[in-house]
């Protein structure tokens, strides 16, 4: 839908309807990618709303056309402190938002009851956070290593930054599900040679590649992570180094 709304812009703009500059811009695109990051987290947290409200401070600046560069620190610390003040206890918003998520999934891949295998996700029904990735990079980068023994997937979001995700040290039943958003940005995901992928990726001037090196085949219950979300100017690199 964004990209139809960047060539409808420019379809019109090319048979000279006026359209306002700030409608291609890049404080427009970040209150674009705020909103899109806020909807995947139920509008949990606080780094989806920084991002509309810095989108939209310009935005209105461009339109009012007044220059408010002497006041850029004072209002950056000013939201800075009443999102510190006023955000989300995130333990128990994350726990309450997983568990609706795996309800969906579960809904998603059938009965609850039937027996589980490598085509459905194991059903959950106490969420341990430490179990979860839940990564958000905005303008920056980390690097996490996961040692739970009962992974059930997660989250990971590069916006204008980078992350490192190791889950060489994890280990799971069935098939587990990790959301990924990678926008001008980049994920890199290790993970065991054993481990299945599904890719499940739209990429849009981007894309995703798995770079593991082929490994002995191993004996055992299959283990398949499905890797689901979008690569817009990022990508996503599999490996197991």
């Amino acid at each position: 839908m964004i990209i139809l709304g960047v060539g409808l812009v420019f379809f019109l703009k090319n048979f000279g309807i006026d359209i306002p500059h700030w409608v291609i811009s890049w404080h427009t695109l970040l209150i674009v990618i705020g909103l899109l990051v806020g909807y995947k987290r139920n509008f949990d947290g606080g780094g989806w709303l920084i991002m509309v409200l810095v989108g939209g401070f310009f935005t209105l600046e461009d339109i009012a056309e007044f220059d408010m560069s002497k006041y850029y620190f004072a209002i950056a610390f000013i939201i800075l402190g009443l999102f510190m003040i006023f955000k989300p206890k995130r333990k128990e918003l994350d726990k309450e938002r997983w568990k609706k998520r795996w309800q969906k999934r579960h809904a998603d891949f059938g009965n609850f009851n039937e027996p589980v295998n490598a085509d459905r996700p194991k059903e959950y029904s106490d969420i341990d956070k430490d179990d979860i990735l839940d990564s958000v990079n905005v303008f920056g980068g980390s690097h996490q290593n996961v040692y739970s023994k009962n992974f059930k997937g997660g989250d990971v979001i590069a916006i204008f930054g980078g992350s490192d995700i190791n889950l060489t040290q994890a280990d799971f039943e069935g098939t587990i599900i990790l959301d990924v958003v990678a926008i001008f940005g980049g994920l890199k995901i290790v993970i065991p040679p054993s481990w299945e992928v599904k890719s499940e990726v739209t990429a849009i001037f981007g894309g995703m590649d798995d770079k593991r090196a082929m490994g002995q085949v191993i004996d055992g219950p299959r283990k398949i992570i499905i890797i689901k979300g979008v690569a817009l100017f990022g990508g996503v690199d599999i490996r197991n180094f």
